[in-house]
């Protein structure tokens, strides 16, 4: 039975998912080599700085390339980053087909890869599986095309949309599978951020049980009130404190202990508070490309007030908590007309223990 493209680029996906959590800020990339229907080289690209996907393929393969088709997920890259462009190899291998699964959304590349096999008298195809490509690698699209980390706020809520009551009580809200599966999704970010009304009421730790990375813990924090001993710099623990700046000379105890223990991210200010826009570029500058936002209300509505929230995942628990003063899931400032409420779309609804999952992402005018 003659396999066609789709085949073989489905199991270059399977691939390049073997290195998920790990790629991060390059895209998880998986590459085949296949020569009269037979795989003959496979590779998947394992972690940024370590040899790409086409690469490691093209070296199982050996001399057996001649003449052969190359499958690969994402096209390959045609400039100098961590390691030489892929397309060289390719062309030194006399590979002689290059099905590629999507165009690479890295402006420094974006079709010249292609254009550059094809002036080599290399057939080069693109565009199979491309859905489920920008899936897998949504979070390196978005920090490559927008220099912005992709940001997913979660949310543990009653059926009220309250996380606390009056008193501030929070725990627990969600049943014990919720937590549980919350923990499993926090391994897919390069950070988790909180705000510092959550540091001082919770004092979390926003350690993971199941993913292998350190995963970096932000905390916005505008009058840099994270008190020392807070469980957040835990064992081992990677903290970046977002604060607003101050004058040279104006330095405290305070500040310079905390700079022991986690970076201190001064940003741009707006309107008394932390300018979050300036605050996500300068995330991204230090590669990380996808946060998952575990604040309080004040902060969630925030960052949806100023457009910067591309997902949410509510878990929604079967709960009344009541009371005007209990704490409301997204505060804010939020909107004054119901026709200019955030849309989302993609939705998905499912069940979690005696909760319910609501994950969808922002629809944007554009």
């Amino acid at each position: 039975m003659k396999r066609n493209h789709e085949y073989f680029m489905g199991l270059a996906l399977k691939l390049a998912l073997k290195a998920r959590y790990a790629t991060s800020p390059n895209p998880m990339v998986g590459a085949l080599v296949v020569k009269n229907g037979k795989i003959i080289g496979r590779g998947y690209h394992q972690k940024a700085g370590l040899a790409h996907a086409e690469a490691i393929a093209l070296d199982e393969a050996g001399k057996n390339a001649k003449g052969a088709t190359m499958y690969v997920t994402l096209e390959p890259c045609a400039h100098f980053g961590r390691t030489p462009p892929c397309v060289d190899k390719i062309i030194k291998s006399g590979i002689k087909e290059v099905i590629v699964g999507m165009v690479d959304p890295n402006p420094l590349n974006n079709g010249r890869g292609i254009k550059i096999l094809r002036q080599n008298k290399i057939i080069a195809e693109a565009g199979f599986l491309e859905d489920k490509l920008k899936k897998i690698n949504e979070p390196f699209i978005k920090y490559i095309t927008k220099r912005m980390p992709l940001v997913t706020v979660k949310i543990a809520e009653s059926l009220d949309g309250k996380i606390a009551t009056r008193s501030g009580d929070s725990k627990w809200i969600t049943s014990d599978k919720s937590r549980v599966y919350a923990h499993r999704i926090r391994r897919h970010y390069d950070a988790i951020m909180v705000g510092i009304n959550t540091v001082l009421r919770d004092n979390p730790k926003l350690d993971t049980w199941f993913a292998k990375k350190h995963l970096v813990k932000i905390i916005v924090d505008s009058q840099l009130s994270t008190p020392q001993d807070a469980h957040i710099f835990s064992k081992n623990s990677r903290v970046v404190i977002v604060t607003l700046p101050i004058s040279k000379g104006q330095e405290t105890e305070n500040r310079n202990m905390l700079a022991e223990k986690a970076k201190i991210l001064e940003v741009k200010e707006k309107a008394g508070q932390i300018n979050l826009r300036d605050m996500m570029k300068k995330l991204a500058l230090m590669e990380i490309t996808s946060i998952l936002v575990e604040g309080g209300g004040t902060l969630n509505g925030s960052l949806f007030d100023e457009g910067l929230v591309d997902k949410v995942l509510f878990f929604v628990s079967p709960k009344i908590i009541g009371g005007k003063e209990a704490i409301s899931s997204v505060m804010g400032q939020g909107i004054l007309r119901v026709d200019k409420a955030v849309k989302l779309k993609d939705v998905k609804l499912r069940s979690i223990g005696e909760d319910f999952l609501f994950e969808a992402y922002v629809q944007r005018n554009s």
